[in-house]
């Protein structure tokens, strides 16, 4: 694992100058790659290319980047791992090539220079993003995985085209242009991520996931756009034309092959491996698949709570003690959490508001201190139907469609006016510091379950239940809806099926926007490096091609990999309802966080500030303080957007 950058700078400059300002760019993700690092400089075009190195495969000054290819013809920075870069270096046609080491870098050039970028590119299995100059074409080539593992940033920002694996970077050129995207904003408030291929900056663009983008030396800004090398829209798509045909018995023996090579894979490395360990279903089964491959003791490695409703760790422990992994577990205060926060804006580099990632950079930083590398049960929930959220908006889709179109739209408004009404009368407690009647906490949540009565496909159901305000301008005005995965139905799946349907939309929004994003930084800001053996292509095509009826029973997900855990654990210990990885954000805003929530939100500092529309901002403050309605969620995308403004130099755009 490791960081990128680089630019081409139009204009021009000295080759000193452009090495100066390319090292600069790569030392601001030092994080990303402690180990080593790396400028390349074009001798005939101004263009730079940087590197920081994690050393994990080939720790020799031969696996260094950036890279140049044996004919001298195309020059590589990439972050990331390859898992099948040993079955492509036995390819006909590479085997000739004159490997000076044994990296899977060297092994991406060897397939360019013998297949071409697309056809190399397409061939790769892992989390990757990779910046690759062709120096005979002058031409300059941006791919990322398939599933969005690795980050990657671009833009034309003034006289210069820029990219890297962290805005960090990007800001450090002179050329960077700061202007916020309030469209991008508003969307942020209702998710609570910034979806790709949009960025928190109207001149900066996120790479699609399975996307290549090629910037000709003569290109015009934004003439070049992304190209999709692969599609899991096509996935879903061939799984429901073509099911899975064998018996449940069948399926599960199937899933456990795939497993097996999936894990296996993602355990070669040039130093040792360790896994996270929830004591859920995923990381349960990674790691005792890890542990059936390895010849000692996997290091295995939990966060636990005090708080008897957020910890885990007995769970992990329990599962860690009956696979016979060599444990280790930390239990974290209030103290040592709330120690995190002010840390995140710099860690995250863009607005980002699922609380998770303090538990996540926590287990992070503690495996740290024995690996480099880890695996991760990240995946199994999107593609094998996880979430408690699909039965519940399944339930929802069948409802509505009982229901008259029509009725749908007068039903709508009506539910609406009735929520938003219920806080005039619940104000009026507020104000006299008395309790919010039930009644009133009740039509409180009406007016955001109302969204479901209009919606006309099961991804928008799913839509509203990540849904944190109603409008993209409820609380920006003037934003308007961008066409993201989140809201623009071009980007979802043709398919009949509507948990199909759920799990597409998952895939490509929720999974590489948010759950991706979260252990990214929160690793990489260590320096650990997280492999997800069920994000392997082989169990997504797999998944998406069996019968419903094997991933959801009616009740619960993930039968057929729950099943197929207990040939390795027993059902006892993990046969109960998901919890998830979370910290009590409800009642630090109203405790330990309560001056901080002031800071930040203060009328003053609002309208000072000219981004949100102040009064609309205080009232959710207010609701949430005297129990009208939990918005832990809205709140804590409202803190994180304002503690990331204040730690950049931002324009209000």
């Amino acid at each position: 694992m490791c960081g990128i950058t680089g630019f081409i700078q139009y204009k021009g400059g000295a080759r000193e100058e452009l090495a100066r300002r390319c090292h600069a760019m790569a030392d601001t993700i030092i994080h990303r790659g402690p180990d080593a690092g790396g400028v390349w400089v074009d001798s005939s075009f101004p263009l730079a290319l940087g590197h920081r190195r994690l050393s994990i495969i080939d720790l020799s000054k031969a696996g260094a980047q950036p890279m140049v290819s044996a004919s001298g013809r195309y020059v590589l920075s990439f972050n990331g791992e390859v898992y099948n870069f040993s079955r492509l270096r036995q390819e006909p046609g590479l085997s000739g090539y004159s490997f000076q080491g044994h990296s899977d870098t060297e092994v991406i050039l060897a397939a360019v220079q013998h297949l071409g970028v697309e056809k190399a590119v397409s061939k790769l299995e892992g989390m990757f993003a990779l910046a690759l100059w062709d120096r005979e074409k002058c031409c300059l080539w941006l791919a990322r995985d398939r599933v969005g593992k690795k980050p990657l940033y671009y833009g034309w920002c003034g006289n210069s085209f820029l990219f890297g694996s962290e805005l960090k970077a990007l800001r450090k050129h002179p050329d960077f242009e700061g202007n916020l995207d309030r469209d991008a904003l508003g969307q942020y408030m209702q998710y609570g991520w910034v979806s790709q291929p949009r960025s928190i900056y109207r001149q900066v663009r996120k790479l699609p996931p399975g996307s290549l983008l090629k910037v000709a030396q003569d290109c015009k800004p934004w003439a070049a756009q992304p190209e999709q090398f692969w599609s899991a829209s096509d996935v879903a798509e061939r799984g429901e034309n073509n099911r899975f045909t064998g018996s449940y018995e069948d399926a599960i023996d199937q899933l456990d092959v795939v497993l097996k090579h999936a894990v296996d894979d993602r355990m070669v490395a040039d130093v040792e491996l360790g896994a996270l360990l929830s004591g859920g279903i995923d990381s349960s089964m990674v790691v005792a698949l890890m542990q059936r491959i390895s010849d000692r003791p996997v290091k295995t490695f939990s966060i636990g709570f005090w708080e008897e409703q957020y910890n885990e760790a007995e769970y992990a422990a329990a599962v860690a003690k009956h696979l016979k992994t060599e444990h280790h577990e930390l239990y974290v205060t209030p103290d040592q959490a709330l120690d995190v926060v002010e840390h995140l804006p710099q860690m995250y580099d863009e607005p980002f508001a699922d609380s998770s990632q303090i538990p996540t950079y926590l287990v992070s930083r503690l495996a740290r201190e024995q690996l480099k590398v880890v695996l991760t049960g990240d995946g199994g929930d999107e593609q094998l139907a996880g979430y408690r959220r699909y039965k519940n908006c399944l339930k929802h889709w069948r409802d509505v469609q009982r229901i008259p179109k029509p009725a749908r739209h007068i039903i709508r408004p009506i539910a609406s006016a009735l929520g938003t009404g219920s806080w005039h009368w619940a104000k009026n407690y507020a104000h006299e510091g008395k309790a919010v009647p039930g009644w009133a906490r009740k039509l409180g949540k009406i007016n955001q379950r109302s969204c479901n009565w209009a919606a006309i496909s099961p991804q928008e159901i799913l839509a509203n239940k990540f849904n944190r305000c109603l409008a993209v301008d409820q609380f920006v005005p003037g934003a308007v809806n961008p066409a993201t995965p989140l809201s623009d139905p071009s980007y979802w799946a043709a398919v009949q099926d509507p948990l199909l349907a759920m799990l597409h939309y998952d895939y490509t929004g929720y999974l590489p926007d948010n759950i991706l994003v979260k252990v990214d930084r929160a690793s990489m800001a260590v320096g650990l490096e997280a492999r997800a053996p069920l994000l392997d292509q082989r169990v997504l095509e797999l998944a998406w091609s069996l019968p419903r009826e094997y991933l959801y029973d009616g009740n619960t997900g993930k039968r057929v990999l729950r099943d197929l855990l207990t040939r390795y654990v027993p059902r006892a210990l993990i046969d109960r309802p998901k919890r998830g990885f979370s910290v009590p954000v409800k009642e630090w805003l109203v405790g330990p966080l309560r001056d901080w929530v002031e800071d930040l939100i203060s009328e003053r500092t609002l309208k000072d500030q000219g981004i949100f529309d102040a009064t609309s901002i205080r009232d959710v403050w207010q609701q949430h303080q005297c129990g009208w309605v939990d918005h832990s969620d809205l709140m804590w995308s409202v803190l994180m957007f304002q503690a990331w403004w204040r730690a950049q130099s931002v324009k209000p755009g």
